[in-house]
């Protein structure tokens, strides 16, 4: 159905003045910077993961044992071969 460009007009106003008088619910802001704060802390803990993963590459490249790679990650050496042994040699 075709509105006038009055019912347009009336229309850019109201909207206009909702988005003059907008108000942010602080819970919603508070939410939005929690998940923001979330998002920071997986980016950083994916480039320390990565940085991890060179440094066992690197010390497999050195013949470091398992054993002693998993007593610095405070882990097995089973569990950091697990984690980090298919990434040798790449």
């Amino acid at each position: 159905m075709p509105r006038s460009v009055k019912d347009i007009m009336e229309q850019a106003k109201t909207l206009a003045a909702k988005f003059e008088n907008f108000e942010i619910d602080p819970k919603e802001s508070d939410a939005a910077e929690a998940l923001a704060a979330l998002h920071r802390a997986a980016l950083r803990r994916a480039e320390v993961e990565a940085e991890i993963a060179t440094a066992v590459d690197q010390a497999r490249e050195f013949q470091v044992s398992w054993d002693a790679i998993g007593r610095r990650l405070g882990t097995s050496g089973e569990a950091a071969r697990q984690r980090y042994g298919q990434r040798a040699h790449h």
